[in-house]
């Protein structure tokens, strides 16, 4: 026997306000299955297994737009929707996991129950981080130099040394720190954001398979042409993203 719901009863259902539900019907991500005829909105299996997928989405930080674009495709498919979902689920379950055990090894290394390696201290750090990478900008990075570049990066960070890693985070606050004094003047030649973008460009060795310029300059044009890698800089400080991209420009 089939199920269906009011918008009242699926808003309980799922968490969701029943004026997000008329919202989504209205940008046509979720319409109900059919109107009653005193006008009220009714939702069967397909919607309630739709809207489960839109959340799902939304979880992962697609924004209504994306979602709506991937589920108006003609090929999507909620079963094969979920399979990939549950992959991702099982990818980050595996790194927290990770994680936890790093915690717990930590505590008891300060307790003086376990003497702990160094390279222990960073298991679980490094999937993380490619995690966060593949999820904020590995859409844009894979277009704009190919799978097989940002895959053999991803080994690359996967079998870095902890002392190489350990130097990564340093490099990473020392390129803030140098464009913040850079940035005084305004002049990308001067001598510290000389010294960010060599900064730069040694930070950069370490996770790509290998250098060039030409990639170096490509990469600062998406520290400005997105908005994501825009924020991570310029929520240091206003404009740096633009200035980084600059220097780069006139430095490499």
């Amino acid at each position: 026997m089939k199920i269906e719901y009011t918008i009242q009863q699926l808003a309980i259902l799922s968490g969701v306000t029943t004026r997000t539900l008329r919202y989504y019907d209205q940008i046509n991500l979720l319409k109900p299955l059919r109107f009653t005829n005193s006008g009220y909105r009714i939702y069967g299996d397909y919607e309630v297994q739709l809207l489960q997928q839109i959340l799902l989405y939304r979880e992962l930080g697609l924004k209504l737009e994306e979602i709506k674009q991937i589920i108006n495709e003609s090929n999507f498919d909620i079963k094969n929707a979920l399979q990939e979902h549950q992959k991702k689920l099982l990818k980050e379950r595996a790194i927290i996991d990770k994680m936890l055990l790093n915690v717990k090894k930590t505590i008891q290394s300060l307790e003086g129950a376990y003497e702990m390696k160094d390279h222990e201290r960073f298991e679980g750090l490094k999937d993380k981080k490619i995690q966060e990478n593949e999820e904020n900008y590995g859409n844009e990075i894979r277009g704009k130099y190919g799978n097989d570049v940002i895959d053999e990066s991803n080994k690359k960070l996967q079998g870095m040394s902890e002392e190489v890693f350990k130097e990564n985070q340093i490099l990473e606050k020392r390129i803030i720190d140098l464009l913040k004094e850079a940035m005084i003047t305004g002049d990308v030649t001067n001598i510290k954001a000389q010294e960010a973008v060599k900064c730069h460009k040694e930070w950069l060795t370490h996770y790509w398979p290998s250098y060039s310029k030409e990639a170096h300059k490509g990469l600062a044009d998406l520290y400005v042409a997105d908005e994501r890698f825009t924020a991570y800089y310029d929520q240091h400080q206003k404009g740096m993203a633009q200035f980084l991209r600059d220097a780069i420009y006139a430095n490499v």
